[in-house]
């Protein structure tokens, strides 16, 4: 070899080798770039999958709104004022008997603040409520012995508490009642006469003057409430106040029942007010012709609600 030509090939070795490492360096770069079937492959698939799997663990789940509150239910019941028939609006759980929870509240006897609002009852404590049915428009109901314990003026009064409450109810017109689960047409020593079923009409002389079935004692009122009941007063006409826990007046109104003394008709009228007070007193009252003095007074306290 000549030495032309071993200072050719010397000098074009370096620039094969130049060549063959640009080459390399190229093709890695190629495959990188187009994640090739070596280890790019594998963080690509994990970049397409984390979103989907991490993202809804990472991000805390809304919470679920509390479940809704049912409303409660109000009862009627009617307990006495004296020897006259007052009404508790009585507010408890939600209940698909409301009939069976209006009798055993009614047998339970009144509150604490029901009896500081004057009403008491003729039940005796010990009398248990055994079984309630609805025929048609008749209920019939069947209490333990005690219901027919003592006599007089208060057995008939406790007769006239059952059938007013259990006739509060659109449905309910008569009672039929049992004891022990027998049938009875009359009750206690004296056999107080109860013959055929009984209704309302058969008790009206325990309704007072004004008889305010609506609101009862204890009611939430809110704006407008609804006053209804019966009246005997002279030319049916009567007044109603609704005065705060210091005697302000909130609310009045002139009531007209449809008849007049010495008949008993029918009233319902809406009463609106306004107060920011959380309670007062429901007044009604007839006036005296002579003097104008107030007759016939009944006070049933109230609270108010903003619903």
């Amino acid at each position: 070899m000549n030495r032309h030509t071993l200072v050719s090939t010397t000098r074009a070795r370096p620039a094969w080798a130049i060549l063959c490492l640009l080459a390399v360096v190229s093709a890695a770069a190629f495959v990188a770039a187009c994640g090739g079937s070596g280890g790019g492959s594998t963080p690509a698939a994990t970049a397409a999958t984390v979103p989907v799997t991490a993202t809804p663990s990472a991000a805390p789940s809304p919470a679920s709104p509390p479940p809704a509150t049912a409303a409660a239910t109000t009862l009627s019941l009617y307990f006495l004022r004296g020897e006259e028939l007052g009404v508790a609006a009585r507010r408890v759980p939600p209940t698909s008997a409301p009939a069976t929870a209006a009798l055993k509240a009614l047998l339970a006897g009144p509150t604490a603040a029901e009896t500081a609002a004057g009403l008491a009852s003729a039940v005796p404590p010990e009398t248990r409520l055994l079984g309630l049915s609805i025929d048609g428009t008749t209920a019939r109901v069947d209490l333990s012995a005690q219901f027919a314990e003592d006599g007089g003026l208060s057995l008939q009064a406790r007769v006239a508490q059952v059938v007013y409450t259990l006739t509060r109810f659109a449905t309910v017109k008569t009672v039929a009642f049992m004891l022990e689960g027998s049938a009875v047409d009359a009750l206690g020593g004296e056999g107080l006469p109860l013959g055929a079923d009984q209704s309302r009409s058969d008790w009206r002389r325990f309704e007072p003057a004004i008889f305010v079935e609506a609101p009862g004692v204890g009611a939430a009122l809110s704006s407008p409430f609804i006053l209804e009941g019966t009246a005997s007063v002279f030319e049916g006409s009567f007044k109603a106040r609704l005065i705060d826990a210091g005697g302000g007046e909130i609310a009045s109104a002139t009531i007209q029942a449809s008849r007049g003394a010495p008949d008993r008709g029918s009233y319902r009228q809406t009463i609106a007010f306004d107060a920011a007070a959380a309670g007062g007193v429901l007044i009604v009252y007839s006036q005296s012709m002579e003097d104008g003095s107030r007759q016939n007074e009944v006070r049933i306290p109230v609270g108010f609600s903003s619903d």
